[in-house]
C-alpha cells in the first residue's frame, strides 16, 4: 500500500513539474507522502465504521445518538418477595418481573445485577450501575442525592413478634427491637422510638435470624416482605402486633442519578404498563391484587393505615387490622 501511493504521488508530482515548470523537491514528496498516509488510513476506517450493522431491529435507541440503550440496574436480593434468588441464585421476584416488562415496553436491553444494600446509592454515584429498583422508599434525604421516577408501590411497616408474646408499637422502650438499616422502617424506630434497644442489620435474613434466636424481642419491617416472612416454615410462630403503621415515606420508585433522562423514559413505560392492563397483572400475581387502587386511596386518605388491598385467601393478614382499617377509611371520607 505504502509502495503504490508513493509512486502515485510522483507520478502527480512530475505532471506538476511539467504543467508548472517547477523543480521536484524528493525531500518534499517524501514528507508529503508520509502526510497523506494516516490520512488515507483514517478515511478507511471512516468508511468502515459507516458501514457497521445497524442495531437490532426491535432494539430501544438513545434519540441523540441511535444506539440501543443498555441499561445495568442494581437490586438487593434478600428483599422477598420483591427481589431474591431461586435455589439457582437466579434473581426473582416482583421487582424483576416488573423491571422486565418496563424494559421491555421500552425495547431497551436491560441487565439487573444483585448489591448490597448499603453499596446501592454510592454505586449508582460511581456509575457502577444505571438505576436502583430495591424496594427503595421515596424519602426526601435520598431524594436530595438520587432522582426518583414515578411511584410503583406503596407498602407501610409492620411490627413483627412472637405469638403469645404481648409487645406493642406503644411499649418499645428499653426493649430489643430489629430492623434493616437505612429503611423506612429503621428511620421510624429512630425517631419515633429512640428509647427502644434498636438493633440494625445489613439485610432482612439477619434481622429474621436475630428474631428468630431470640436475641431480639421484635422487628420492625416493610409490611409486604414481613407478612411474606410469616408465612414461612422460619416465620410460622411469629405474627404482626398491632396494625399497619402508615408513614408519609411508603412510596417506592425506580432510583436514578440526578438528572438522567432516563427517568422520564421509566415513566413513560410505568404509564403505559399500568394503562395496557400489564403492571396490575405482574402486581396481582404476587399480591393478589394490583396496588393501584390502594395508591389512590393512600393519596385520597391521609390518615389511612391500610395501603395494599388484599384479595387472594392465602395471603395471612388479621381480619380483625382489615376492619378496622375499612374503618378508619370510611370515616375518614365522610
Amino acid at each position: 500500500m505504502t509502495i503504490s501511493m508513493t509512486s502515485s504521488l510522483k507520478s502527480k508530482a512530475l505532471r506538476n513539474k511539467a504543467l508548472n515548470n517547477q523543480p521536484l523537491n524528493n525531500k518534499a514528496l517524501k514528507n508529503k507522502a508520509l502526510w497523506l498516509a494516516p490520512l488515507s488510513a483514517a478515511m478507511l476506517m471512516l468508511a468502515g465504521c459507516n458501514n457497521s450493522a445497524t442495531p437490532e431491529e426491535g432494539a430501544a435507541t438513545d434519540t441523540a445518538t441511535d444506539t440501543p440503550m443498555n441499561i445495568k440496574i442494581a437490586t438487593e436480593s434478600s428483599y422477598k418477595p420483591f427481589s431474591y434468588t431461586d435455589a439457582d441464585g437466579k434473581l426473582i421476584g416482583y421487582e424483576i418481573e416488573l423491571v422486565d416488562a418496563l424494559c421491555e415496553q421500552m425495547q431497551a436491553e436491560c441487565e439487573v445485577i444483585s448489591q448490597d444494600w448499603d453499596g446501592l446509592i454510592p454505586g449508582l454515584n460511581a456509575q457502577k450501575f444505571d438505576a436502583i429498583i430495591a424496594g427503595m422508599s421515596i424519602t426526601p434525604e435520598r431524594k436530595e442525592v438520587v432522582e426518583f421516577t414515578d411511584p410503583y408501590f406503596h407498602s407501610g411497616i409492620v411490627l413483627i413478634g412472637k405469638k403469645g408474646d404481648d409487645i406493642s408499637v406503644a411499649d418499645l422502650a428499653g426493649q430489643p427491637v430489629a430492623s434493616q438499616r437505612s429503611t423506612v422502617a429503621a428511620q421510624y424506630l429512630q425517631d419515633e422510638h429512640a428509647n427502644a434497644d434498636i438493633k440494625l442489620y445489613d439485610t432482612q435474613d439477619n434481622a429474621y435470624l436475630d428474631l428468630t434466636s431470640g436475641r431480639v424481642r421484635a422487628m420492625m419491617s416493610d409490611k409486604v416482605t414481613g407478612i411474606d416472612w410469616l408465612k414461612t416454615e422460619a416465620g410460622q410462630d411469629y405474627e404482626v402486633k398491632g396494625q399497619e403503621i402508615s408513614t408519609d415515606e411508603d412510596a417506592m420508585g425506580i432510583a436514578f442519578r440526578k438528572g438522567d433522562p432516563l427517568v422520564a423514559k421509566f415513566n413513560k413505560a410505568l404509564a403505559e404498563l399500568k394503562e395496557n392492563g400489564t403492571y396490575d397483572q405482574i402486581t396481582g400475581s404476587y399480591f393478589g391484587t394490583s396496588s393501584t387502587a390502594a395508591a389512590q386511596k393512600a393519596v385520597a386518605t391521609t390518615d389511612l393505615k391500610e395501603v395494599l388491598v388484599v384479595e387472594d385467601a392465602d395471603v395471612n393478614v388479621d381480619a380483625d387490622a382489615v376492619n378496622a382499617n375499612e374503618e378508619q377509611t370510611e370515616a375518614a371520607t365522610n
